[in-house]
This record gives C-alpha cells, structure tokens and sequence, in this order.
C-alpha cells in the first residue's frame, strides 16, 4: 500500500402563491410584473374606453414598453441569480502533487472543470458560501474568523502539500446574514470563530479562485446527517443567491475508501449516479422526496457507507430546489464515476 493511501476522512413561506424557498428578491420581483401587467392592462383598457381615438392609439405603446420592461426585469434578474454546484473535491491535495495510486492523469480533467467553474457563473460572486464533508457539528455551525487558517486534515502525502496556501478572507457579516435566516426557519446555528478551512474547503476553491479573494464563510453539516434538515437549511439559504452568493457543497458523488478501484465497483458508481442524475432533473417536489429517500437508490450505501460525502448535495439541492438540476461534470477515477451537480 503506498504511504500516500488517504485514509476514510479525505475522499471526497408568506403568501401562498410564492415558492417555499423563494428570496425575498424574487418575491419583489413577482409582485412588480404582476403590477406592471396591471397597468398595462388598465392603461389598454382606458384607451378602448376612450372616445378620442388618439388616445387609445397612444395607450396601447405605453402597455407594450410597461409589460416589455417588466419582463426584462424578471429576466435580468434570474440571469444573475447564482447557480448552486455540488462539486467533487477530490482525494486529500491530489491536484497539487504527482499521483502515484493510478494514472498520473487520474486527476486532471476534475481539476480542469474545477478551475473553468467561474466562467460558468453569471457573474462574478460576491461571496462563497460552502458545506464541506468534512466538518459535522451538533447545531449548524458558521466559521467566523475574519482571516481562517487552513487545516491540512490529510494524512500521509508528499511535504509540500502541507505548506499550500489559500488567504482568502473570511465573511463575517454573511456569517450573520445566515444565522438569521436559518433561524428564521426555525433552525438554530452556533459559531466557531478559531477553526480554518479544511481540504474540502481549500483544495478545490484552490483551482477555483486561486487569487484566494472572494470573502468565504464555512457552513457545517449536522450530526445526525439527516438529508431532509439539509434540505431544509438550503431552502432557508436561498435567497443568498439573488445577493451574489455563491452556494457549494463540497464532497463526493461516490465515497467508499474500500470500493475504489475494486472490480463491481464501476457497475455500482454507474448505477447511482445515473439515480443522481434522474433526480437532479426531476420536477422540484419529487426531487425533494428523492432525496430524502437516497438510501433507497440503487447501490446506495456501496457507494456511501456513510453519507457526509453525499449530505452537502441537499444543501445545494434545496437552495437550488426551484431550479432545473443538471450534471455540471462527470468523470471515472479510481474505476468509478463521479458527478458534479448543478442547480440553476
């Protein structure tokens, strides 16, 4: 066995015509085209009515230019409305070191797809909120240190990935800006304001924004691991992604430390991630159930014996619920496949 062989911790409501998890933006946002389809339609009524026919020609443009410039709102707010991504990070630093436990390759077109993920976004985001599977608290816990240090929590590889570097800066006031959203869906949150980003954190985001300059708030997963608390904690972060927010779950589609590379094991990737992939597609309240239900999708628990490497994907999943779902990357390491998913 090489002494770089990772161990089990390092693979990865108001009205009721609006959405459960809709932001409050969008909320707004409804409300301003259904008044503007109001006065447009007041504005062509008034003109019909009018006796001088001058004005009821002069009505109909104004309705148009109204009833096009609410639509353009709508639409240039749901272009800018942040995706959510469930995304792999991968075995310890093994983008940042030569592979020795297969190909040398085995690595490289996830780190491609992790480094071209911001030309992806809509724009450039604000803020980085993500759910590492690396870090389970009683209570959802926020990492509030202005400047986190990195926790190298990987065992036995090369020196130097032990001396990498990610500066980004923390979020303190997004901190408080998710505390007081999830509270106000009935969940309370702790803070932790000494911990740093662990690998599932920084080992990514490393390829991502190598600049290390976006603000990043660390959110952790609960003890219990329970998919429809997760879910729940997404709906509540939703409205993020109107902000900027850029929502991640960081972890992996498939995490059996003794099922890789192992002969079946391609056979029961392939088959829950083609589960993943129907499910991310479904319609939002079946996808909702699906998710709940995961255990009960084909090869489930031979591609997660335990499920901190999946639970990230409900958080992303129910800050994403409204939205289509699709597979943002897929690749085969190790001899099984792995998924990202992307929600909007």
């Amino acid at each position: 066995m090489p002494s770089q062989q990772p161990d089990d911790s390092l693979l990865p409501r108001s009205a009721a015509s609006q959405p459960p998890n809709a932001a409050p933006g969008e909320a707004a946002i409804t409300r301003r085209a259904v008044l503007g389809g109001a006065v447009a339609a007041a504005v062509v009524g008034a003109g019909v009515a009018a006796t001088n026919s001058g004005e009821a020609a002069s009505a109909a443009p104004v309705a148009g230019a109204q009833a096009a410039k609410s639509r353009a709102t709508v639409a240039s707010a749901a272009s800018k409305r942040m995706p959510t991504l469930y995304l792999p990070h991968g075995g310890g630093p093994c983008f940042f070191m030569e592979w020795t436990m297969g190909p040398r390759d085995t690595w490289d077109a996830m780190a491609a797809w992790l480094r071209a993920l911001p030309a992806s976004l809509p724009e450039r985001p604000k803020a980085l909120l993500v759910v590492s599977a690396h870090w389970e608290t009683r209570r959802p816990t926020l990492l509030t240190g202005a400047q986190p240090p990195l926790l190298y929590d990987y065992h036995g590889f090369p020196e130097h990935t032990y001396q990498l570097r990610w500066p980004a800066p923390g979020a303190p006031a997004l901190a408080g800006q998710v505390a007081q959203l999830l509270r106000g869906a009935g969940i309370e949150t702790d803070t932790d304001a000494s911990r740093g980003f662990d690998h599932g954190v920084f080992i990514p985001l490393l390829l991502a924004f190598p600049k290390a300059d976006v603000p990043t708030l660390q959110l952790s997963l609960q003890a219990g691991l329970d998919p429809a608390q997760h879910l729940a904690i997404g709906r509540a972060l939703a409205p993020l992604r109107e902000e900027g927010v850029l929502i991640l779950g960081s972890g992996m589609s498939y995490h059996n430390m003794r099922g890789f590379g192992r002969e079946r094991s391609l056979a029961e990737s392939l088959a829950f991630d083609t589960w993943l992939e129907q499910t991310a597609k479904a319609e939002p309240a079946e996808r909702g159930r699906r998710l709940q239900r995961w255990a009960e999708a084909p090869a489930a628990r031979a591609c997660h014996p335990r499920e901190e490497h999946l639970l990230p994907l409900m958080v992303c999943a129910g800050a994403g619920l409204q939205d289509a779902g699709s597979v943002a990357f897929r690749d085969q390491v190790m001899a099984v496949q792995v998924s990202a998913l992307r929600f909007g």
